[in-house]
């Protein structure tokens, strides 16, 4: 029995030893690609994880200044574009010019997709399809990838995953992709 304990306790301990350091840091600045209220959502788990964040719904390039972390939360709605006065185009290059001013301060981006499959549609797709390829991370809430597009984009690009079955499960990922 001893031994077996001893064996444990060791791999424990070499595993913490070689445990790769925390994709991001803090703070971080979220915010959304497409308008959905599922960045109020990421906002909310992020206090929930202790991470200190800004929410900036249509943030620009000049936001980043103070940031070390670009979250980007994948999800559109025509009625929240609406009401952010922006339309699908000017939602895109927003997106463009912020994810260039991340690359060009060598900021990472995670992206969170958190509305599931009902947040799924054309016009998400193709902000998935086109924006989180930039991502180092990605966290999704599973109903969000039953048609498996996440799936392939990172495996494909290289990007790791983290699917949860829930929203509020994104908390434990969130914590550890920061580190804490």
């Amino acid at each position: 029995m001893k031994k077996i304990s001893v064996l444990a306790a060791l791999a424990g301990l070499l595993a913490g030893a070689t445990a790769a350091p925390p994709a991001f840091e803090i703070p971080l600045l979220l915010t959304s690609a497409g308008q959905s209220a599922d960045v109020s959502l990421a906002a909310a788990l992020a206090r929930k994880a202790e991470l200190p964040a800004t929410l900036a719904k249509a943030a620009e390039g000049k936001d980043l200044a103070g940031y070390k972390t670009l979250v980007l939360v994948l999800g559109a709605s025509m009625k929240g574009l609406g009401a952010a006065g922006l339309d699908t185009a000017k939602e895109k290059d927003r997106v463009r010019a912020l994810l260039a001013a991340a690359k060009s301060l060598s900021m990472p981006v995670l992206c969170l997709h958190l509305g599931g499959e009902q947040r799924r549609g054309e016009l998400t797709d193709e902000m998935i399809k086109e924006f989180l390829p930039s991502a180092r991370m990605a966290i999704v809430v599973a109903s969000g990838d039953k048609d498996g597009l996440f799936a392939r984009i990172c495996r494909e690009k290289g990007i790791p995953l983290k699917v949860v079955e829930r929203t509020l499960d994104a908390v434990e990922p969130l914590k550890a992709a920061f580190g804490k």
